[in-house]
């Protein structure tokens, strides 16, 4: 195997473990060190060209309002960063660790954010139009965050360690809007989704175990073969959503639901 292939395998593999279990801070070692002011010239410096900053680490770092647009940050450790009013937008953001970061405002648009680690971060109020979403977003809260258009579909071609899709589990996501989007096979059990919007949301197989849902939108929403289960859809609106090959189970808040049109339901 190649020197390359080994720095390429070597982050999947570490994000592949967080999944599992919480790393060691001596986990980072091996990743530089940067404070903020090197950060600040570094992007300064990339004026002709994208600023290429991977495996870097950024952990604890105050770096609010800072304009990292079009950066190459892969593979990067931004664990409780500061992050509030950022513009991270066409970033790659590949393999690179948020856990316990305030993201909150910060614009990720058009971002690449294939196998992100984002647990028990803040995304509230960001707006993550446009992006490419596979990653941990465990205990994360997006509450009124902008989710449209953004595809966290499982990556059906790269199973060799099992499925890796987008888990948005024990979550807050208040408010949010997921329109337009592709959430297939991702996984929103015990999340709080009161009053999402979810307009023409592509949720093919999601799993909805335990999750709150009352008060959303789920018009022409697509859940076939989703699982169901002990969810909450009291005051939701289910306008031509389809349900077709669902498994249901213990769900609660149909009757007050609007269900004009809607298909498969129980």
């Amino acid at each position: 195997m190649s020197g390359r292939s080994v720095r390429i395998l070597m982050p999947l593999a570490v994000a592949t473990a967080v999944l599992i279990s919480n790393p060691a801070h001596s986990q980072w070692d091996s990743y530089e060190r940067m404070t903020a002011e090197s950060l600040r010239a570094a992007l300064a410096r990339s004026t002709s060209a994208p600023a290429q900053l991977t495996g870097r680490n950024f952990s604890n770092l105050d770096l609010q309002g800072l304009d990292f647009r079009g950066a190459n940050l892969s593979s990067s450790v931004f664990n409780g960063a500061k992050l509030m009013h950022a513009k991270l937008d066409r970033t790659n953001l590949t393999v690179s660790f948020f856990e316990g970061a305030d993201l909150s405002e910060a614009s990720l648009q058009g971002a690449m954010m294939f196998s992100v680690q984002l647990a028990g971060g803040s995304l509230r109020h960001a707006n993550l139009s446009g992006a490419r979403l596979i990653g941990d977003l465990r205990r994360t809260d997006l509450g009124s965050a902008d989710l449209t258009r953004v595809n966290a579909a499982a990556d059906m071609r790269n199973q060799s360690m099992g499925l890796m899709n987008t888990r948005i589990v024990n979550a807050k996501a208040v408010g949010a809007d997921f329109s337009n989007s592709d959430f297939s096979r991702a996984d929103f059990s015990f999340s709080d989704l009161s009053g999402a919007r979810m307009h023409r949301t592509q949720l093919v197989r999601a799993d909805l175990s335990g999750t709150t849902l009352a008060g959303a939108d789920l018009t022409e929403a697509n859940l076939q073969d989703a699982q169901i289960v002990d969810t909450d859809f009291s005051n939701a609106n289910l306008t031509g959503a389809d349900f077709t090959g669902a498994t249901f189970r213990g769900v609660r808040g149909l009757d007050t639901a609007i269900k004009t049109g809607a298909r498969g339901l129980p």
